[in-house]
């Protein structure tokens, strides 16, 4: 079970502050536990893909429009074109939240779009929705429109709102997109416990900067 659950984790490190060796010990944690990725910051992309060349299992993953999802589909898109000749195989784009919230449907799906053709056939597009600043129906429209953009994840938070992942919200996730599309659980999975609850709801990927102490039986006082 250790080892399945370390197969889950996006080993994550989004801190404006991060330094180099920071990123040096996060990739080889990621290797030394085999993580699924290690999830950081578009600067950061060319030396963790540099450090995980000799890795045949952790992917690098970066975050696209970060951390408000505020940017223009045209933007995000570069990002995502950029990300991918640095090295990322995995993009986890946020959302237009406040589109969402007018209800202009078709401007959010098309901004999702232009993330997943952007990445199309290079790498893996994950939707972050920020369920924290979200009603219920407003999640599972936007889980809806990123299946309909075809994203192949959801996920919940970018760890830098209000509030992060909950096993209610993993299972209404779960429930909106089907068993065909991937789910996400971020932002405040700290221990071993708090994995497993994800994934008992649903959850087939968990973000968190504390993978080593959620392999390790450990509590983390990280927020992500």
């Amino acid at each position: 079970m250790t080892q399945q659950i370390a197969g889950m984790i996006d080993h994550t490190l989004l801190k404006a502050n991060a330094t180099r060796a920071e990123i040096e010990k996060l990739a080889e944690e990621a290797k030394k536990y085999s993580f699924a990725s290690v999830c950081v910051n578009p600067t950061w992309v060319k030396t963790a893909a540099q450090l995980l060349a000799d890795s045949q299992r952790v992917k690098v993953c970066t975050v696209i429009g970060f951390p408000l999802g505020a940017a223009t589909s045209a933007t995000k898109a570069f990002e995502t074109k950029d990300a991918i000749e640095n090295g990322a195989t995995e993009v986890d784009m946020v959302i237009n939240i406040g589109a969402l919230k007018d209800k202009q449907d078709d401007l959010v799906e098309q901004d999702i779009r232009a993330v997943v053709e952007a990445a199309k056939g290079k790498a893996l597009t994950k939707v972050i929705i920020e369920t924290c600043l979200l009603t219920e129906e407003e999640k599972v429209r936007a889980c809806r429109l990123a299946v309909k953009a075809g994203a192949d994840f959801v996920k919940t938070s970018t760890g830098f709102s209000t509030g992060g992942a909950t096993v209610e919200d993993i299972r209404l996730m779960r429930e909106t997109v089907g068993p065909e599309i991937g789910v996400k659980a971020s932002g405040g999975v700290r221990s071993r416990e708090d994995a497993l609850a994800m994934i008992e709801a649903g959850a087939t990927r968990i973000g968190a900067s504390s993978g080593v102490a959620i392999i390790n039986g450990e509590t983390s006082a990280s927020a992500y």
